[in-house]
């Protein structure tokens, strides 16, 4: 599929968007990259591996965090992207009021009931936390800590399913790997 100018345009232009207000953030990682990687990272998943090809579902991926973890208003994404950019930004973020137990709680409950669309972002989403999560650990992370996100985000994904079989099949191999890695690490200290 090929896109057009317009298109490609609105897309360069939502990653300077989203690389401006990330600017002055990092990653919890251990090498504390640069955020803006993570919803490029998220947008490239959906592309090479699910294989999606709709420019507001791209463009949502690359502004899924802006609203939760920026100053961005929704008027803003509105107005430079469209409603229905806007609409899966919204439904992918999390309300930064509530106490972050209760925000994770509502993840679980909330993911089978989001629209196709913004499922497969908080999939190549969750994808990329793991990702990353394995092979770039917060340093102050506990083995168990790391544990229970891994156990967390499988609840997330159990209510995305049925959207997009190749990014279920990658989550399943990316979160096999990130367990196996935890127990030989947890292995290792035990010995």
């Amino acid at each position: 599929m090929e896109f057009n100018e317009q298109q490609l345009s609105l897309f360069l232009n939502a990653v300077k968007f989203s690389a401006y207000k990330h600017r002055n953030q990092r990653r919890k990682g251990a090498d504390a990259s640069p955020y803006i990687n993570h919803p490029i990272n998220v947008a490239e998943l959906l592309w090479n591996v699910g294989e999606v090809r709709d420019m507001n579902i791209l463009i949502a991926a690359l502004l899924h965090d802006t609203i939760e973890d920026t100053e961005t208003t929704p008027e803003e994404i509105e107005s430079l992207f469209g409603k229905a950019v806007l609409s899966l930004v919204q439904e992918c973020t999390d309300d930064k009021s509530l106490p972050k137990a209760e925000r994770k709680r509502l993840q679980i409950l909330h993911a089978p009931h989001i629209s196709a669309a913004a499922k497969v972002i908080k999939l190549a989403d969750k994808i990329n936390n793991v990702e990353e999560l394995t092979n770039n650990p917060p340093p102050d992370w506990s083995l168990e800590r790391r544990r229970e996100y891994l156990d967390w985000t499988e609840k997330v994904v159990s209510g995305l399913r049925g959207v997009n079989t190749a990014l279920e099949s990658y989550f399943d191999e990316v979160i096999r790997e990130a367990k196996q890695k935890v127990e030989e690490e947890s292995g290792a200290r035990t010995k």
